[in-house]
């Protein structure tokens, strides 16, 4: 039967416009170009899994306005179950307003709009989703007590656990490490954890130590072009990443978490679930764009290396 996975978390539609520059207070500039992109990290997340061989459920809540609509209909393009994705009435959908100028550097406001309203209760309604699991991803973009509540749920069904922590701005609440099987932070994610700021290799090593004394059980930090991190208390070991012509970095990590959970959920070993989490991000930053970038099964299957 094929591996499924559960992904607790935000969807988003991205309001991306390029301008020559960034506008400064009170100033008005003509753009350049506007499109309209889903993303979110949970769904960025979900459809990172579904591209790579999971059955997904996303668990999460979007307006009743047509971002919402257009958010569900992307994701049941890619065959993931959206029975757990709840309208909330009078409310907009989440939203990130993102302005781009000509050197990449942008500007971003976010609104979490229909994210916010994930309650605890919320998920508790579709708790058969979680029992049905065989893997379940959270992130950061909905409240904190529905997190929480998410991973509590999880850890007592006895499901692999992952926790991506973005966005991170400060330590997580000490309870939660005994709940994850997986922590999987990137670069500034593991300082915001941490304290330590991770440019290194020897960096990212003090951090993932300093996290699994704070009681995770497993800590796999994502370097970008350096590939990863892992560590579990008894080994640290690095994952070069694969040599490729970057293009646009947006929804690496998500598709790392996504591949990463699908392959575990496969049942491959965890050094096989992080090389084919590393392949897939590797491709999908060689294309423009959050989810028009994540590959599937088939690109993965027929990398090579440069």
């Amino acid at each position: 039967m094929q591996a499924k996975v559960v992904v607790i978390g935000s969807l988003n539609m991205d309001l991306v416009t390029r301008a020559e520059r960034l506008p400064r207070a009170g100033e008005t500039l003509a753009g350049e170009s506007f499109i309209t992109v889903p993303g979110g990290k949970g769904a960025n997340q979900a459809v990172a899994a579904a591209r790579l061989g999971a059955q997904v459920s996303m668990v999460g809540c979007v307006g009743d306005d047509a971002y919402g609509e257009q958010l569900r209909a992307a994701l049941l393009v890619e065959q993931i179950d959206c029975d757990a994705v709840t309208a909330v009435p009078g409310i907009s959908s989440g939203v990130a307003l993102i302005v781009v100028d000509a050197s990449s550097q942008n500007a971003i406001v976010i609104v979490a709009g229909g994210n916010g309203r994930l309650t605890p209760e919320v998920v508790a309604r579709f708790d058969s989703k979680l029992a049905e699991a065989d893997v379940i991803i959270c992130q950061l973009e909905v409240p904190m007590d529905t997190v929480e509540h998410a991973l509590q749920r999880a850890r007592e069904l006895g499901k692999i656990v992952i926790l991506n922590p973005a966005p991170a701005s400060g330590p997580l609440p000490a309870s939660w490490f005994s709940m994850l099987d997986y922590l999987i932070p990137n670069e500034s994610e593991a300082a915001a954890l941490t304290g330590i700021t991770v440019d290194s290799l020897a960096s990212a090593e003090a951090a993932a130590s300093q996290l699994l004394k704070a009681g995770a059980a497993k800590v796999i930090i994502t370097l970008g072009a350096l590939g990863s991190l892992f560590a579990d208390g008894q080994r640290i070991t690095h994952f070069p990443a694969p040599k490729v012509q970057p293009v646009d970095t947006t929804a690496a990590g998500d598709t790392f978490v996504g591949g990463f959970a699908a392959a575990l959920a496969q049942g491959k070993s965890e050094a096989e679930a992080i090389a084919f989490g590393q392949i897939a991000a590797a491709l999908s930053v060689t294309r423009a764009g959050a989810q028009p970038s994540i590959p599937r099964l088939s690109d993965v299957q027929g990398f090579r290396p440069s």
